[in-house]
C-alpha cells in the first residue's frame, strides 16, 4: 500500500480514534493498540473509562517509525 493510499484511508477516520480504530489503521489487534497506549509509545487520552488516540498522534508514530 503507497503512502498516498494510506492518507487517504486515515482521512476517513475521525479526529479522535478509539482503540478499535487505530488498530485497524495499523492492521494490528486490540490487545496490541491497548499496549501502545498503555506503554504511552502512543499518546492518547482517557474519556471516561475508554482510550482516544489523536490522529495527528497517531501519524507521527507513524513517521516516526518509518523515518
Amino acid at each position: 500500500m503507497s503512502g498516498n493510499t494510506i492518507v487517504k484511508d486515515i482521512k476517513r477516520y475521525p479526529d479522535a480514534l478509539t482503540v478499535k480504530e487505530v488498530a485497524e489503521i495499523l492492521r494490528i489487534c486490540t490487545k496490541t493498540a491497548y499496549k501502545l497506549i498503555n506503554e504511552n509509545t502512543i499518546p492518547s487520552v482517557r474519556i471516561g473509562r475508554e482510550s482516544r488516540v489523536l490522529k495527528r498522534d497517531l501519524m507521527c508514530y507513524l513517521r516516526a517509525k518509518v523515518g
